[in-house]
């Protein structure tokens, strides 16, 4: 199988259908908040590959990656079932989309972006920049991690799923708060890349990551 074999060091509920998985971190990895690997396992003897953002601020010993658990995916409920000291295949970290400490930032998460805003948010938070992360969801995932960063003077907004309006104003009101990051599926970063250009904005000074 290609790729670097790592060490799968725990798997933890974070959420409603998410999972953090907390991987060895291999010789030479070096990657920043916004990167992603590709991750290779297999399930069943059939090698399966996906990308995954990291959602941990560092990667000393360890890094995170959050994965949302499609019940008939072939790979996210395998990784979900997990125990630790198994080992899968990563590749990387790919990827333009990085926090390398310089800013106060703004991140806007939909669905899985959650993973990379929040770690964007603490790796501002840990070198003294303030964070607002605005993220649009029904079933939060890392409440504890977001709870955390509010406590410690972050701005967290969280928004109803269907609530676009007040995506928009939410948007509006801290986009000039910091560098602005924007993680989630194709529709979702349209919308929020649109909400920055309606308000006067420009959504190419945006740092975004489509998911696909």
């Amino acid at each position: 199988m290609e790729g670097t074999p790592v060490t799968v060091e725990s798997v933890s509920e974070v959420g409603p259908a998410t999972v953090a998985l907390e991987l060895e971190t291999p010789d030479g990895f070096d990657a920043l908040p916004g990167q992603f690997v590709l991750l290779r396992a297999a399930p069943d003897d059939e090698v399966i590959s996906r990308h995954y953002t990291l959602s941990s601020p560092s990667v000393g010993e360890t890094f995170e990656l959050t994965v949302g658990v499609d019940p008939d995916g072939d790979l996210s409920p395998w990784l979900a079932s997990l125990e630790g000291g198994e080992t899968v295949h990563v590749e990387g970290p790919f990827g333009r989309i990085t926090y390398e400490g310089e800013d106060d930032i703004v991140a806007v998460a939909g669905g899985p972006g959650i993973g990379p805003a929040v770690a964007v948010a603490e790796a501002a938070h840990e070198v003294g920049h303030d964070a607002v992360v605005i993220y649009q969801t029904d079933e939060p995932a890392h409440t504890e991690r977001l709870e955390a960063l509010a406590d410690a003077g972050a701005t967290v907004v969280v928004i109803d799923e269907d609530a676009d309006d007040e995506l928009a104003d939410a948007i509006a009101t801290h986009r000039e708060a910091g560098q602005l990051y924007a993680f989630g599926f194709d529709g979702f970063v349209t919308f929020v890349a649109e909400a920055i250009d309606d308000t006067g904005g420009d959504s190419d000074e945006a740092l975004i990551e489509n998911f696909g």
